[in-house]
């Protein structure tokens, strides 16, 4: 669990991650070593993943995003998962229920490289069928401080 000052703490430094420990000691109100001792522990715990700069992949050029969703030998999830790794465009894998057994994001530059990115999806023999639908737009992006500020609470 993560308290209000936590959450504080994680909400500057989402939004300005280059703020530095001293600057934020002093926007928060508290001494430069509790920011410091707070991150270190949100760090530890793994609440804190990264420091990591967010890219955006359509800044890059890649303007289709789509899900490509995988039927899968039994047993196979390891193999397919490390061939998935493998390929660049595919930005997250995640285990599913329901119809299919996995779900890629993807991103592709157009439609004929989304094309090409299906077809090294399909390239894998314990991948038996896919199934992709391309994102129009996106409503809510990836995010995590409203968990942040309903958990600091």
């Amino acid at each position: 669990m993560i308290d209000p000052l936590d959450a504080r703490i994680i909400e500057l430094f989402t939004h300005e991650p280059r703020v530095g420990v001293l600057e934020a000691s002093r926007r928060l109100g508290v001494a430069r070593a509790t920011v410091q001792s707070r991150l270190d522990k949100l760090t530890a715990s793994g609440v804190i993943r990264s420091f990591a700069p967010t890219i955006d992949p359509h800044a890059l050029g890649y303007q289709i995003t789509a899900f490509a969703f995988l039927d899968i030998r039994q047993g196979a999830r390891e193999s397919v998962a490390t061939h998935l790794d493998r390929i660049p465009e595919v930005l997250e894998v995640h285990t599913i229920t329901g119809q299919a057994d996995l779900v890629c994001r993807i991103v592709a530059r157009d439609n004929d490289d989304l094309q090409r990115v299906i077809d090294d999806l399909v390239g894998d023999a314990d991948i038996v069928r896919t199934s992709t639908v391309i994102a129009l737009s996106t409503v809510v992006g990836p995010r995590v401080l409203p968990l942040i500020r309903s958990s600091g609470r």
